[in-house]
């Protein structure tokens, strides 16, 4: 059994006990043969089996235990992959790495996220290893902004690509005119004099050796590191035509025709710049990918006016600190998070959470960085600042899903770790076939390089990452934030929403209803003299149903007037003198404690009593004069959700803590049919526990703060965020906008994105399936096959395979044009 070493940093320690207690609940891992603890330097050694144990679990332990294992993650900008395997052979060569924990290579975005264990290792041991396995890191200066020295590095790869091809069309093009002339006898016999052949050499040789030294580099690190990837088969299938044409051209220099009279230089030269047209191509399509986050990165502010010694400064934002005041005026960005202090306006957030009609803001209102002030001035407290401010985990949300591993591409690892050397072997396999089967040397070597250049890797690798990265960016441009690549896929499966009541579908405050004016009293006038009269009443008071009433006479304008003699009756209401009147405001407990005549309101009070609202009696001078209800509204497109939801075919389901009557009243308008109701808080995991148990596949829909266990417990969990709140940690899902259509749309969105994935890796796998045999000559012995296929020539092989890769990248780009 090969051990590996792990050291790793423990928190929480304060005594020998606690030493004997960390080792062990390491030893307590299957495949830890050995755990030592150093109390002095707080660190645990464990050696361990890889095989077996799992260094995460390790931790997951520890922690159960009681104590703390501080890690840290990097994410690294890799240059120089051109496959999925390249991308598997960093993740090898970083796990060899002493205290890296966890490695993701995303081979469509071209990062890598690496746990570690700090003080075990570093940034720098990383990017060593990284370089060890032939590949580089993206590094950035103490002054210069990552993403700009990425962005440089990404736009140099792409020149270099272009500078290639052009060179590789500057010498494959005259060289293929040429010699296609030659061979269908376009031009003289001179042609076939064996100076042409050599300068047919001359052509061909800067793109084997210039245009194509990226390939022979590429392989042999990757055949240093134990595996064999795309510039394998590139190399092998190009040098193939080359040598073999070299050793003919030397052979007729030599006078004799032993190994044949037919060169095959524009073949090689050709098969190379097609798949250098191809990586072009996939690269240009790959930065489109990721626009997205190009564009969230965009939205960041460059400058800041702030107040500073009773002056306004235009500072840079890095400069910018917590407790600032900054001015913004109509027109400008908001540059950092933070709560108005004056002013008034509206705001266009819909950069950030997708909501289009700008937000209302006044004293006391917080704000996003990066939304646009559209009307007045506004004096802002600076709160967050930097990584701390909305946009900026916005971006690193989107980064870390966009990074992360789909399980559905653990299949395509599997493949791709054994894909180069099966078409090797079958490569070799065919040309033995044909070989003894006395087709000659010249047409079995053909069939050889074309099986070797018609296979493609990179289509299999790019097949999931680059679907995930634009459904996550889509997401995000709607104000739906994925944790990562699981829940996007998770989602797809999702048969029952849960709806958590307050908050969810409803906006979680009072707000009146309804008012309902004694058959005595008539006129719209008399309504809002009822009003008048109740709301001045309530201004003695803090309950939040007077508070819903005074809000409801402020929104229709009315003027109130200040209440005498206020007094709270506690269990029955209130009652105040207003305008030389003698008001009564509760409920019917204090109508009859107080004799009131109820002038035949009783029944309409039960009435809305049955619809889940609280009815509030007003009573002036005696008599019964109106019934306000007060409930808890709910929000603008929750029954538009709702029905979405439904349409998808999914069981709706609403969860609350009120009683029956409330909870069916709310669940009818918004046109769900199964209600949970009288749950308590801590009872919510159970209850979505029990509807997975019915074999429904669960997402639960909170505020992810009360409702955490329930989110946690569920397939997937989904917190309704109200703009600043971005990564909640319960929730696999957080959905910027606080509206519930967001949920049919994150849901529509997982659908479409694996439909793509599922169109990608057929195709992927599906042409690398049928193409094979056909490079091979499996149509060969059937005349009634087109003779291209029969025989298929090298060059229409590297033809085929820079299509597929790009095909599949430009099919991922397709999501972003999908309706959700």
């Amino acid at each position: 059994m090969s051990t590996k070493q792990l050291t790793l940093p423990v928190t929480g320690m304060t005594c020998a006990n606690c030493v004997a207690a960390v080792e062990r609940s390491a030893k307590k891992i299957p495949g830890v043969s050995q755990a030592t603890v150093n109390f002095a330097s707080e660190r645990v050694t464990i050696e361990y089996d890889p095989q077996v144990a799992d260094p995460q679990a390790v931790i997951a332990r520890i922690e159960k235990a009681g104590y703390g294992v501080p890690t840290a993650t990097v994410e690294l900008p890799i240059t120089g992959m051109t496959c999925a395997n390249c991308a598997n052979t960093i993740e090898r060569r970083l796990l060899k790495t002493d205290g890296v924990l966890e490695v993701h290579v995303n081979f469509a975005s071209e990062k890598a996220s690496v746990t570690y264990a700090p003080g075990a290792a570093n940034r720098v041991d990383l990017i060593a290893a990284v370089r060890r396995a032939g590949y580089d890191v993206v590094e950035a200066a103490a002054d210069e902004e990552m993403e700009d020295v990425e962005a440089a590095a990404r736009q140099a790869e792409l020149h270099h690509q272009q500078h290639r091809f052009i060179i590789g069309v500057i010498f494959s093009l005259p060289l293929f005119l040429f010699s296609m002339a030659r061979d269908l006898s376009l031009i003289g016999h001179w042609a076939h004099a064996n100076w042409v052949n050599w300068l047919f050499w001359v052509l061909a040789t800067p793109v084997q050796f210039y245009v194509g030294w990226d390939y022979y580099t590429g392989a042999y690190k990757s055949l240093r590191n134990g595996s064999a990837n795309m510039d394998v088969l590139v190399a092998m299938g190009s040098s193939v035509a080359y040598l073999y044409s070299v050793a003919v051209l030397i052979a007729l220099s030599l006078g004799t025709a032993a190994l044949g009279d037919h060169v095959y230089f524009e073949t090689s030269a050709v098969i190379i710049t097609l798949i250098v047209l191809g990586k072009l191509l996939e690269a240009r399509a790959k930065g489109r990918t990721s626009e997205a986050i190009k564009k969230l990165m965009g939205l960041q502010a460059k400058t800041a006016r702030v107040l500073r010694d009773g002056e306004e400064r235009d500072i840079p934002i890095a400069e910018v600190a917590a407790g600032n005041i900054i001015l913004v005026r109509p027109g400008e960005k908001i540059p950092v998070d933070g709560v108005v202090v004056r002013g008034r306006s509206a705001v266009d957030e819909s950069m950030i959470t997708g909501e289009s009609v700008p937000v209302d803001k006044t004293v006391g209102a917080a704000v996003i960085g990066a939304t646009l002030n559209k009307q007045g001035l506004l004096h802002i407290e600076a709160t967050k600042i930097g990584r701390e401010t909305a946009l900026a985990q916005i971006i690193r949300l989107v980064e870390q899903a966009q990074g992360s591993r789909a399980p559905i591409q653990r299949l395509v690892d599997q493949v791709s770790a054994y894909f180069v050397p099966a078409v090797v072997a079958f490569a070799a396999l065919a040309f033995l076939i044909w070989l003894i089967s006395g087709a000659g040397f010249t047409p079995a070597l053909l069939r050889l390089t074309a099986v070797l250049v018609i296979a493609c890797p990179c289509a299999m690798g790019l097949a999931t990452p680059t679907s995930i990265m634009v459904g996550v960016g889509k997401g995000a441009e709607q104000g739906i934030l994925f944790k990562n690549s699981t829940a996007l896929e998770q989602a797809h499966k999702i048969t029952a929403v849960v709806l958590d009541k307050t908050g969810t579908i409803t906006k979680g405050e009072l707000a009146v209803t309804d008012l309902v004016i004694s058959e005595e009293v008539t006129g719209n006038s008399e309504a809002h003299s009822a009003l008048i009269l109740a709301a001045s009443a309530e201004r003695g008071s803090e309950h939040p149903l007077g508070q819903a009433i005074i809000q409801a006479a402020q929104a229709q304008g009315l003027t109130l007037s200040e209440p005498d003699r206020f007094e709270a009756i506690p269990g029955h209401g209130i009652t105040a003198q207003v305008n030389n009147h003698q008001v009564w405001l509760g409920n019917l407990r204090l109508m009859q404690r107080e004799n009131i005549t109820l002038n035949g309101l009783a029944p309409k009070a039960e009435k809305l009593q049955q619809q889940g609202k609280t009815a509030m009696w007003l009573a002036v001078d005696g008599q019964a004069q109106a019934i306000i209800a007060v409930a808890d509204v709910i929000k603008e497109g929750s029954r538009e959700a709702v029905a979405a939801l439904q349409k998808l075919g999914l069981k709706v389901v609403m969860m609350t803590g009120d009683n029956e009557a409330t909870a069916k009243a709310i669940a009818q308008e918004a046109g769900i049919e199964r209600v949970l109701a009288e749950v308590l808080p801590g009872d919510k995991a159970a209850q979505v526990k029990k509807l997975q148990e019915e074999g429904l596949v669960v997402a639960m829909v909170g505020d992810g703060i009360n409702d955490a266990p329930a989110l946690a417990q569920a397939d997937v969990g989904m917190a309704i965020g109200t703009g600043t709140d971005v990564a909640m940690e319960a929730a696999d899902v957080t959905l910027m906008r606080g509206d519930l259509r967001s949920v049919p749309q994150a849901i529509a969105l997982s659908k479409a994105t694996m439909r793509n994935i599922k169109q990608n890796l057929v195709w992927a796998f599906g042409y690398n399936v049928a193409l094979l045999p056909v490079a091979a000559g499996i149509l060969a012995p059937f005349p009634w096959a087109p003779p291209f296929l029969r025989q298929l020539h090298p060059i229409l092989a590297a033809g085929a395979m820079a299509f597929s890769s790009i095909s599949v990248v430009t099919n991922a780009l397709r999501l972003r044009r999908v309706k959700i």
